[in-house]
């Protein structure tokens, strides 16, 4: 079976430069990655950060109206 790589809360908020608690935030107004939760503990998919990343990166001239 594959391993997945996961971050923990700890880890992604360190990786982006926010708090744990930020993240608890976002997990229950639901903005945030998706994540999963096993045995208590909260996980986050690396492939899932990077998609959740690369949805939010923002152009210049996209911003402008400019493509």
């Amino acid at each position: 079976m594959e391993r997945i790589e996961c971050l923990s809360s700890k880890l992604l908020a360190r990786r982006w430069g926010l708090s744990p608690s930020t993240l608890e935030r976002w997990r229950h107004r639901r903005q945030g990655p998706p994540h999963l939760k096993i045995g208590g503990r909260v996980r986050y998919r690396l492939q899932d950060i990077e998609a959740f990343e690369a949805a939010r990166v923002e152009h210049a001239n996209a911003e402008r109206g400019q493509a």
